[in-house]
């Protein structure tokens, strides 16, 4: 007995002591000089028990996988405990900064950041409002990332909205909480006079706030946003949400997106709602970022969560995680009803000309394109097209292939909604942690009911796909408008009348003509400042002509005798096979939700 009872105190008094240990943090938020971009955040810290705290800021933001680097926007970090009295602080690592505490258990940390970078992952501030992108505003105690939070934001002059997808405090006035800094990283907020309307789908309320104005109409916006929830939900059959916000940015020229785990950040052409084929474009990014509420933010690769936020996060599944996204955008627009048949399979010839016609796809591995993401994808050149692959393009592509496949041999009883849910099931909902590249390969086989290795030869190999194997499940087939003709390919993009790019075994490519010369004549005739008189003057060469190309390099004038090989461009265009049997027609109907 008594040895049960020391046993007992020991347990209450190590658990006791373990929630001492554990700091209490929370926020304030304010902007004192918004018309010069920046944030003032106030950290408090409360029951330290060492004499120094290490404070961190991540590098990346999850979903964007690049290096960002965004300790370089802070600055003037102090620090005082609870007397007023000033702490030294010092920088350990790019994104640590210590506090030497000493005997203090409760401190207060100041710091500003500057936020003037125009996207949907960067934070931004301006006199109409601000946009805060969580891994590049707040810090976290190190070791003790999954503590809960509170965040108060005090809006400047004349702002009057805050959205965002944290949950709010009862009884205190903008005030947010987050269970640990991994919600409150994945939970953007919007501040300022934003427009701002709801609509429910799915059995979610939804939020979408409209920041920088725009030709939308709200009514519309809200049955069809909705219709693209609901289609969403169906391929998983549950909706995790209980609330969702949308917050667009709209630009006089904007795109992007990023996903979160209960909101999304979506960049938009405010005047481009009345141009058709572009809100239906719009309708695919709010496809692409929601369908992310179950693939990646939940259903995702074993390395990407929990996070190393001060490192890259390496996995070869983005082809799967952004890839198999991309494939549903287009797919869930076309099962909503505001793509046509037509429409959707140019959505699919697209994506193959985007892959076939650059020489990169020959050369990287998709598997490689997810893995070198950090030092590829986010940092193109002007030789990126020569050397590398989407995820995003070719990884559509892979779930067409395996959409395709699936359906065929399970006899439309089954295709990709059936894995990518069981996975849900699986991985998300039964054993919460992520999956493996061969879990993923073996689930896709069990639904399907045969192997998967031809798709997974092409995700591991830089070769062409042969799509008529597979679209011809569907009674489909690819077809190369191009095919039998015989154009010459000098393989040179310009900006103005300086070379922008050369294509890999281009005339130009084999010939020497580099990036950065300014281009000054063709066969004698003078190119234009603007570059224009190209084309005209190339329009009536030739296969295996030689041209003369007079160029501008470092300001020397250098003359160049370009042989003009065969283009290997295409042009693409899927149609139906003639004399397709029953059951093919009968794949084609389900695939492509014809009725």
């Amino acid at each position: 007995m008594r040895t049960r009872f020391i046993y007992l105190f020991m347990i209450l008094m190590t658990t006791a002591f373990a929630t001492r240990a554990q700091p209490k943090i929370s926020f304030d938020v304010s902007f004192t000089e918004p018309q010069a971009h920046y944030i003032d955040v106030q950290m408090e810290i409360d029951d330290l028990s060492k004499g120094f705290v290490d404070l961190k800021m991540p590098v990346w933001a999850p979903g964007s996988y690049l290096i960002r680097e965004f300790p370089k926007n802070v600055e003037s970090v102090q620090a005082r405990d609870s007397g007023s009295e000033d702490l030294k602080v010092y920088k350990i690592d790019k994104n640590t900064w210590r506090v030497e505490n000493g005997k203090a258990k409760k401190i207060v940390v100041n710091y500003r950041v500057y936020a003037f970078e125009v996207s949907v992952r960067t934070s931004f501030v301006d006199e109409s409002h601000a946009f805060l992108s969580p891994t590049g505003v707040f810090m976290f105690v190190d070791g003790f990332i999954d503590e809960p939070t509170e965040v108060t934001v005090t809006p400047y002059e004349g702002w009057s909205k805050i959205s965002t997808g944290l949950e709010p405090v009862t009884g205190q006035k903008n005030t947010f909480y987050a269970e640990n800094f991994d919600i409150l990283f994945d939970s953007p907020i919007e501040v300022g006079n934003q427009d701002v309307f709801e609509f429910t789908a799915a059995g979610v309320k939804h939020e979408v706030a409209m920041v920088g104005g725009g030709n939308y109409d709200k009514e519309r916006l809200k049955r069809d946003m909705a219709s693209i929830v609901e289609e969403s939900t169906a391929v998983f059959g549950v909706n995790p949400n209980k609330r969702y916000v949308f917050i667009v940015h709209n630009y006089a020229s904007g795109g992007g997106g990023l996903e979160h785990l209960n909101s999304t950040v979506l960049g938009a052409s405010r005047f481009a709602y009345s141009n058709p084929a572009r809100y239906n474009g719009f309708l695919g990014l709010v496809a692409h970022e929601y369908f992310h509420v179950w693939n990646i933010k939940r259903l995702r690769p074993e390395s990407l969560g929990p996070f190393n936020y001060s490192a890259e996060n390496y996995t070869t599944n983005l082809w799967i995680a952004e890839g198999f996204t991309a494939y549903y955008d287009n797919l869930l627009v076309r099962r909503a009803g505001f793509y046509d048949e037509s429409n959707y399979l140019r959505m699919l010839t697209n994506d193959i000309e985007a892959v076939e016609n650059r020489p990169g796809n020959l050369i990287q591995p998709l598997s490689l394109a997810s893995f070198d993401a950090w030092i590829k994808y986010y940092r193109p050149d002007e030789n990126s097209a020569n050397t590398s692959v989407s995820y995003y393009n070719k990884g559509a592509l892979m779930g067409m292939l395996l959409d395709l496949k699936t359906l065929h041999a399970t006899n439309g009883e089954k295709r990709l909604d059936d894995i990518m849910k069981a996975m849900y099931d699986q991985y998300y909902i039964k054993l919460n942690r992520g999956f493996t590249d061969a879990e993923f390969k073996s689930m896709a086989e069990k639904v399907a009911g045969v192997s998967i290795d031809d798709i997974y030869h092409y995700v591991n190999n830089a070769e062409s796909i042969d799509y008529n194997k597979y679209l011809s499940y569907a009674g489909m087939r690819l077809v190369n408008q191009l095919e039998g003709t015989s154009i010459p390919d000098f393989g040179v993009r310009l900006v103005g009348n300086r070379i922008a790019s050369v294509s890999r075994n281009s005339g130009a490519w084999n010939a020497g003509l580099n990036v950065h010369d300014e281009l000054i004549a063709i066969n004698g005739y003078r190119i234009d400042e603007q570059g224009n008189e190209m084309d005209r003057i190339l329009g009536g060469a030739s296969v295996g002509d030689e041209i003369t190309v007079l160029v501008s390099r470092d300001g020397i004038i250098k003359e160049f005798k370009v042989t003009l090989p065969e283009s290997k461009r295409a042009d693409y265009v899927i149609e139906p096979m003639p004399n397709a049997t029953k059951e093919q027609i009968s794949i084609r109907k389900i695939w492509l939700s014809i009725d």
